[in-house]
């Protein structure tokens, strides 16, 4: 079965989270590696004061993973999120596949050359001067 990266945002209880930042970081990435996936970033967004009450609570530490896995595993790691203690809520998507390198770069801090309009014309433009066919982008 093929596998898809998917992102998942999880609102983490603040309190936990400062108790033991560490041992929060390893807990959300063995469930995902538990589960089959491959891990490629898995990092601290923020911790912000939530719009609304969650369980009581006031605060949440906003965490980011990115990793890829069979679709048909999702459910297992949403369940195993929904018991672990420290996570509050949780929301996992399926990227793009033209938007995975991208989405990663800039999850681990890289910068990414993103080619503007006028250098790909100019680039379509010299493939034409060439003999070459200048394709629809």
């Amino acid at each position: 079965m093929a596998k898809n990266t998917y992102e998942t945002l999880l609102i983490l209880d603040s309190n936990h989270y400062a108790r033991d930042p560490g041992g929060v970081s390893k807990q959300v990435s063995d469930i995902l590696t538990q589960a089959g996936g491959e891990v490629h970033v898995n990092r601290l967004w923020m911790e912000q004061k939530l719009a609304y009450p969650i369980d009581k609570h006031q605060k949440g530490t906003y965490w980011l993973a990115y990793y890829e896995i069979e679709g048909v595993k999702i459910p297992e790691i949403d369940r195993a999120l929904q018991l672990a203690e420290p996570v509050i809520r949780h929301l996992t998507i399926k990227l793009e596949p033209r938007l995975v390198e991208p989405i990663l770069a800039n999850a681990r801090g890289e910068s990414i050359k993103m080619s503007t309009p006028a250098e790909t014309s100019a680039v379509e433009e010299e493939s034409v001067e060439e003999g070459g066919v200048a394709a629809d982008v």
